[in-house]
């Protein structure tokens, strides 16, 4: 299961959770409490995972790490960029910055000062499919946290005064991360090509002319519909046992009520596609060309929904065989073998609730062409859908995946970014533990299965990157207006 990339977050922790974070380990064997669920593998050497549920609904996933004595503490909730209302695009992330607004019981600013006071550090994120906050401090401090997020879970207090101001900050935002960007803006502009009735369409941090309409009472009414205990799970990795989490959580979280209107997530989806698009992006800020290719394809959640078992697993294989590193398909191929790139890899988003991206991108070497290198990644998907795979690359692949995961569980936040992730989008922690196994049940049939039954031109989009040279006038263009001033979209025929 794949951390979701499509992941905006505030502030120096950017670099941290945007990495796409590939699998979950396996688990030690235990002892299961009267009150939880411990989940094991006897096979694993990984920590034991307690999982409870409180009786307002909130659901708690303990992570015990007892090798330094700190904790992160995580709080996630279910409700992301695709469960805004039309028009409002980006109102998940702008209430993502007003929840530091403070509270009638815990002002503006002491929050984030009572952390840091502490040693500790802060952040938060939204993506399509979820919302979250996190802290990562010194054991003994954990209620001291817990206290403060159950405050804000219900407790928000939001005024003009704050609102507006934070506005003008998610508007800079997005200019840094996607206006100033001509990569940003064009995997904006190959999602909105791909998704032609999901909400995933739309980017996470907004379209600009709706969010500059995003006012107050908008906000709170998004965070009265989704933000409640049973629309949540915490997550604690760290140095705490299972039941003393427990007990803290009871004695915080316990204390909030239950949201009696929680609204379900019923979204729009895609219909069965039926004709490849294409589309070009010129921009002058261009250095390096690029082609990039997204296909729609089943995200973990919806494989399982529609009793697919396996299918997500294969496409998991089948990015990494066809571009994970040096020795994928892609780059021994477009890179080293015809020289026709300098870069070339693949990816497969699973964390989705609905349907996912597979894709793959290259960037030319000088003198080839964008349509020239397309044709040859064309030539090397054509050969793997024909042929099929080999034993070395299957056992190469498999080894790679379940290497990092076990690797992975040296670090306890990305321990807790993996469970929270993969709770939002439709996964359980049996399904977590479980993923190593089934990607050694992967075969190479399945895996040439899924190249052709998903990499279907029909099922694409493909872009191209290039530099505008058009000359330039003498017009000066307000260039903090509209999402189309930096450059030029054009559709290809």
């Amino acid at each position: 299961m794949t951390f979701k990339q499509n992941v905006f977050i505030t502030g120096a922790a950017a670099v941290a959770l945007a990495t796409a974070l590939l699998a979950t380990p396996g688990f030690a064997a235990g002892a299961p409490s009267a009150n939880s669920k411990t989940l094991s593998d006897p096979k694993s050497s990984g920590p034991q995972i307690a999982d409870f549920k409180l009786a307002n609904g909130l659901e708690l996933v303990v992570i015990p790490d007892h090798r330094a004595p700190v904790v992160t503490h995580m709080i996630w909730y279910k409700v992301g960029a695709a469960d805004e209302m039309p028009g409002k695009s980006g109102l998940a992330h702008f209430l993502e910055h007003l929840m530091f607004k403070g509270t009638a019981k815990h002002p503006a600013g002491l929050f984030s000062t009572v952390v840091a006071r502490i040693g500790g550090q802060e952040n938060a994120f939204t993506s399509n499919d979820y919302t979250g906050y996190y802290q990562r401090v010194p054991s003994e401090k954990l209620k001291t946290v817990m206290e403060f997020e159950a405050d804000r879970m219900t407790g928000l207090v939001l005024t003009d005064a704050v609102v507006k101001p934070e506005l003008q900050v998610i508007l800079e935002e997005r200019n840094q991360r996607i206006e100033n960007n001509p990569r940003g803006r064009f995997g904006e502009q190959i999602d909105a090509a791909l998704f032609l009735n999901s909400p995933y369409g739309k980017p996470v941090i907004g379209w600009r002319h709706e969010m500059e309409g995003l006012t107050r009472d908008d906000a709170i009414g998004f965070y009265r519909r989704f933000y409640g205990p049973n629309d949540a799970v915490v997550v604690i990795a760290g140095d705490i046992k299972p039941e003393a989490a427990r007990k803290l959580a009871e004695e915080t979280y316990g204390k909030v009520k239950r949201h009696a209107d929680i609204a379900s997530r019923r979204r729009p989806q895609e219909p069965p596609p039926a004709a490849a698009r294409t589309l070009t992006l010129s921009d002058p800020r261009v250095e390096q060309p690029a082609l990039q290719r997204a296909y729609l394809v089943p995200s973990f959640a919806t494989a399982k929904a529609n009793k697919m078992p396996g299918e997500s697993e294969a496409l998991e294989v089948l990015a990494h065989i066809l571009g994970a590193g040096s020795n994928s398909r892609l780059y021994r191929e477009l890179v080293v073998d015809q020289r026709v790139a300098v870069s070339a890899g693949a990816y497969y988003d699973s964390s989705a609730l609905d349907m996912a991206k597979f894709g793959f991108y290259a960037a030319p070497q000088q003198g080839v062409t964008l349509p020239q290198l397309e044709t040859a990644a064309d030539a090397v998907i054509a050969k793997l859908i024909a042929k099929g795979v080999t034993n070395k690359e299957m056992d190469r692949a498999k080894s790679r995946l379940i290497a990092d995961a076990i690797y992975a569980q040296d670090n306890q936040a990305s321990m807790a970014r993996w469970y929270g992730a993969a709770l939002m989008t439709g996964a359980t922690v049996s399904d977590v533990k479980q993923w190593p196994s089934r990607i050694r049940a992967v075969t190479a049939d399945e895996v040439q299965a899924a190249a052709r039954k998903w990499l279907d031109k029909k099922r694409s989009v493909t872009g191209y990157l290039v530099k505008d040279t058009t000359p330039k006038t003498n017009k000066v263009e307000n260039t903090d207006k509209a999402d189309d001033k930096a450059g030029k979209v054009e559709k290809r025929s």
